[in-house]
């Protein structure tokens, strides 16, 4: 049954992407600029997954004028130069989400980030935890995906890479958020790396991401 519903929620997203979306196809795999530092990434596109993920280490979460923040390091290895590159950014937390796995239920915070692809800034809703284990450091979900164009998962790099610091900025819209459909379970799994999709409250646990076999 609840697979049932969840097929009949996908199609009606589907369709409502490709109604939305702009005039663009995207591959499963996509070259993402991280703003405003201009920071080049390599990001996998998921539509088994709700919410957008981003690698962030050292997640600590703690309160600023009353209100939530999280205070998380960004790491990038630089494998041309044999560098890696590590900062701490504090933002604050738009909400949060838990996921269920086999150790037990994770809260993740959830924060607002600038990433440009083909040339456009987005302000999208990105979870945060540790992806050292998985392949791509940035997984963008359906929500992030019906904002770039339609997703051919049998085709990688469709897109352009870089960002100019002129480029169109999208800003992200909470209505649109509001409209999806958190509380369906999903497991999704694609080159030996599992992306669960996620809920957008704590009262709706979802399944846990499985490190990459690659």
């Amino acid at each position: 049954m609840r697979r049932g519903a969840w097929c009949l929620a996908a199609a009606l997203w589907s369709g409502l992407a490709l109604a939305e979306a702009p005039d663009r196809t995207v591959g499963w795999v996509e070259p993402v600029t991280l703003m405003p530092w201009n920071l080049p990434f390599e990001a996998k596109l998921d539509s088994g997954a709700l919410t957008s993920s981003l690698d962030a280490r050292d997640i600590e979460r703690f309160e600023r004028d009353g209100e939530s923040w999280v205070r998380f390091r960004l790491q990038f290895d630089d494998e041309d130069k044999g560098e890696t590159f590590a900062m701490t950014l504090e933002r604050p937390r738009v909400r949060r989400l838990t996921v269920r796995g086999a150790g037990g239920t994770d809260d993740r915070p959830v924060v607002l980030m600038d990433v440009c692809v083909d040339g456009v800034r987005h302000e999208e809703e990105f979870s945060l935890r540790d992806r050292s284990e998985m392949t791509y450091p940035i997984l963008l979900g359906r929500r992030t995906i019906g904002h770039l164009g339609r997703l051919d998962v049998a085709s990688t790099h469709l897109t352009e890479p870089g960002c100019d610091g002129d480029a169109p900025r999208k800003p992200h819209r909470p209505d649109e958020e509001a409209s999806g459909d958190d509380g369906a379970s999903e497991a999704h799994e694609e080159k030996g790396e599992t992306d669960g999709a996620e809920a957008s409250s704590s009262s709706a646990a979802e399944p846990e991401d499985a490190p990459a076999s690659e």
